[in-house]
Order: structure tokens, then C-alpha cells, then sequence
């Protein structure tokens, strides 16, 4: 006899919902001071079909707040405001130019019987400024990225020219803003590095050198690979943001092509005797295409008197970036020069590198899970190392650990950034789990080690091993 039992929901399951944007805005205190022109003051605001008189509500209580907060502390005004509901974040990236990000915190709807309207209970607790403070940061160094300063386009073109310049780059950048999987990785804003052995490292130098020589366009190169960075010209504050653009944005909208068969029209072409894996991710889509399109995005970047104006060309065989000033127009002749120099040279340089990567694939041994994760970050050099993390998309950063881990991790990040001095943290967790937070001279790890029974000795043992085999040409004070 079979028999067969439906399990049917019962539609009173608790509904939890992760923190969402309510509201971004830019604006300027100094613009609007007459009664009546208060909406001057804005400059920016999502979403855009908020009432007027809401709009200037919500901006005159922070400036309200900010105002406040400064007869107390006249050069660290507000950050944040916490409130049952949401969240607010202030920062102000050039004089009297203040950015604010409202989140809603994190909820539970818990329904009710006899038809009463669900109770929600708020998280308050489960949303970490320095978290989210940092992502506002991150909104405004991308932005400057792109269009340089607040100040330069003021200059430019006045407030209507700042105005169309915050409208047409905050429209599509806070579509791919995913409050809801940031965490410490967004407060480090750090690098992944590729390590390889001196010889091809030397190959990789001496190749940048030959195409710098040979294309006289060129002002500075990065050359990355698997989305880690092996080589950068550019300063170090610059190659941080325009990594995250890379990494995060850039890239994955072009991965699909190197999945392609070999007789797909996506496939590299041969140029002479060599096989030629090379095309352009910015700019022409296809050299031989008559009516192709060379134009390519401008950045800007620091220099010692203030920013330069660039065009980025980013060139793809296992992953390479090159700039170009914009001053030049940048021609069909110069990128088929350019991908005829670059293209199979950089063939060979990846298969060598690809050979580096089974080399150290293989001497890391068979992959496991292992009974410790960890996240390192070194402030020195943005060096950035996660086992905690999969691979990132376009969308969403995934974790391979329970939430209210990575908020143990980032409330251990925010005791560090009280003190100056080295420490470390231990922490049993609810889950059995043990969390340990490590200070030393500049650099921070963090590892969460699944070994519910072992106590606070072992542990340190453990971890003393982790840094041993993981990071053993890296100094950690006890």
C-alpha cells in the first residue's frame, strides 16, 4: 500500500526582510537660503517622485541634526542617526557638499491570529555603521571616478551641470547597490593580489615596459588576472575604487564570451602563427566592423596638483587594463595597434600565468572544507585575502557563513577602530562557533573556527597554526 501525505503552508510563517534603501540625497546647505527656495538646496534625490515639501522636510532634519551635532564636536559632526525604523548615514566628501543614505533596518512580520494585521519587530542591532558608512563612501569615490569632483563640475557648468552630471550616474549606480550583502569586505575597500614566483612577475614587468615604450598614449597600466591584481601604475586610493568598478561591475557583464564553443562567433581569431585571445572591453566590440565605435569612458584619477582626466581601455586576454589620457583622440589605427602588440603577447603571458595558478592550486592541496575560515586585510597596502567569501557577481557577494557570524566580525572591526594599540578578541558564538579577531601593527584577521568543544587555549593554538601555514612571511604580534 503507498500512501501519500500534502503538507500544505499554513500562511502564518514569520517573514524577514533584509535592509533596502529609502532614500539618497545630495545637497548643499549654502544653495537656497531665502524662504521659499529650500528645494535649491537639492541637488540629487531618489526617489525622484518623493512630494517636494517631503523632499525638503527630510533635507532640513539633516541639516537640522548636522547643525546640532556640531556645537558639541565642530569638526566630526553626525555619521549616523539611529532610529527604530531606519537608519541615516551623513558624510560630507567636499565643504558644505553632504550625502545621506537612509536604510530601512532589517525586519520580522509576525503574523497574527483572528485577521489582526501582523506585528513587525525592527532589528535595529543588526545594521553596522561602519558597514554602510563605508558604502556611502564608496558611492562618492565612484562617482568621482567618473566625473571628478562636485567642485569641478560646479565650475564647469554651475549647479545645473552638477545637477544633470548626479542625475544621470545615481540613476544607474544605486540600482547595483545590494544593502543587503554588504559587510567588513566594503569597510577594507581592499585588493586580492595574485602571487606569483620572480620570473614570471619579471615577464609581466618587462612586458608593461614594452608596451609603455611602444605605445607613447599609454600613462598608466594595470594588469590583473582571475579578478586579482598582479601589476598598477596608478596611485593607490585610485587603483582601490577602479578595482571595485573592475571587479564587481566590469567584468562580470563580460564573462560569458569565454564560456563560448570553439566554433562561436565569441571565439578569439588567429593572428599570424599565434592564437590571439584578445578583445577590448571597453571601446570597439569588433575591429573589423567598418562602423565600429571608438569611444571609450573617461576617469579621472589623482595627481599631485589635483586629478587628470583619462580614457580607460580595458584590454582582455586573461584580465589587463591600460589608461590613456582623453586629451588624445583615440583612433581606429591606435587600437589595432594596440591589439596587435598587446593581444598575443598577452596570450602567451596567460598561459604562463595559468601555469602559476596550477602550481599553486596544487601545493595548497586537495580542496576541503576546512575547519577554519578567515578574512585578512593588511591597511598598508590593501592587501585583502577572504576564505569566507565566494566569488562576487554583478549582484550579490556571497558568504559561506552564517549571517549573524559576519556580524560578529564586523562588531570585533569596530572595537579595533576604537583603540591605536594591537589587540586581539575571542568570541564563542550562539552557534557553537568561535570567533577570533586579531590586531597586529597595521594588519587585521579575522577567523571563525567550527570546534564547539575545544576551549579558549585550543583555540589560540589553533589560530596560531592558521597563521603559521597561511601566513607564514607575515609577523603577527602576540
Amino acid at each position: 500500500m503507498t500512501t501519500v501525505i500534502l503538507l500544505m503552508a499554513s500562511g502564518m510563517q514569520e517573514k524577514q526582510y533584509t535592509p533596502s534603501l529609502l532614500n539618497f540625497f545630495v545637497y548643499n546647505p549654502t544653495f537656497g537660503q531665502k524662504e521659499g527656495e529650500e528645494e535649491k538646496k537639492i541637488l540629487f534625490y531618489h526617489p525622484s517622485d518623493v512630494e517636494k515639501n517631503e523632499k525638503i522636510r527630510n533635507v532640513g532634519l539633516c541639516e537640522a541634526i548636522v547643525q546640532f551635532t556640531r556645537t558639541f564636536c565642530p569638526t566630526k559632526p553626525a555619521k549616523s542617526l539611529h532610529t527604530q525604523k531606519n537608519r541615516q548615514f551623513f558624510f560630507e566628501p567636499e565643504d558644505n557638499f553632504w550625502i545621506v543614505m537612509v536604510v530601512r533596518n532589517p525586519m520580522i512580520e509576525k503574523p497574527n491570529k483572528d485577521g489582526k494585521p501582523p506585528t513587525v519587530e525592527y532589528q535595529e542591532e543588526e545594521i553596522i555603521d561602519t558597514v554602510y558608512g563605508a558604502v556611502v563612501k564608496q558611492c562618492y569615490s565612484m562617482y568621482k571616478l567618473f566625473n571628478g569632483t562636485f567642485g569641478r563640475q560646479m565650475e564647469a557648468g554651475g549647479v545645473e551641470l552638477l545637477i544633470q552630471k548626479l542625475e544621470k550616474f545615481f540613476y544607474r549606480y544605486l540600482q547595483t547597490l545590494h544593502l543587503q550583502s554588504c559587510d567588513l569586505l566594503d569597510v577594507f575597500g581592499g585588493i586580492s593580489f595574485f602571487p606569483l614566483d620572480k620570473m614570471t612577475y619579471l615577464k609581466i614587468q618587462s612586458f608593461v615596459n614594452r608596451v609603455e615604450e611602444s605605445l607613447s598614449l599609454i600613462k598608466y597600466t594595470a594588469f590583473l588576472y582571475n579578478d586579482q591584481l598582479i601589476w598598477s601604475g596608478l596611485e593607490q586610493d585610485d587603483m582601490r575604487i577602479l578595482y571595485k568598478y573592475l571587479t564587481t561591475s566590469l567584468f562580470p557583464r563580460h564573462s560569458e564570451p569565454e564560456l563560448a564553443g570553439r566554433d562561436s562567433p565569441l571565439r578569439p581569431e588567429v593572428a599570424g602563427n599565434l592564437l590571439h585571445y584578445g578583445r577590448f572591453l571597453t571601446g570597439p566590440t569588433n575591429l573589423k566592423d567598418p562602423e565600429a565605435k571608438f569611444r571609450f569612458p573617461k576617469i579621472f584619477v589623482s595627481t599631485e596638483d589635483g586629478y587628470e582626466e583619462l580614457h580607460l581601455i580595458v584590454y582582455k586576454v586573461r584580465n589587463s587594463k591600460c589608461d590613456r589620457p582623453s586629451s588624445v583622440e583615440l583612433t581606429r589605427d591606435f587600437c589595432e595597434q594596440l591589439d596587435g602588440l598587446v593581444g598575443p603577447q598577452l596570450t602567451l603571458l596567460a598561459s604562463d600565468i595559468c601555469e602559476q595558478f596550477t602550481v599553486n592550486r596544487r601545493i595548497s592541496g586537495p580542496e576541503k572544507e576546512p575547519q577554519f575560515k578567515f578574512i585578512y586585510f593588511n591597511h598598508m597596502n590593501l592587501a585583502e585575502k577572504s576564505t569566507i567569501h565566494m566569488r562576487k557577481t554583478a549582484s550579490v557577494c556571497l558568504t559561506s557563513v552564517h549571517p549573524d557570524l559576519m556580524k560578529i566580525l564586523g562588531d570585533i572591526n569596530c572595537d579595533f577602530a576604537r583603540v591605536d594599540e594591537d589587540e586581539e578578541i575571542i568570541v564563542k558564538a550562539m552557534t557553537d562557533y568561535w570567533v577570533v579577531g586579531k590586531k597586529s601593527d597595521q594588519r587585521e584577521l579575522y577567523v571563525i573556527l567550527n570546534q564547539k568543544n575545544a576551549n579558549l587555549i585550543e583555540v589560540n593554538e589553533e589560530v596560531k597554526r592558521l597563521c603559521a601555514t597561511q601566513f607564514n612571511n607575515i609577523f603577527f604580534l602576540d
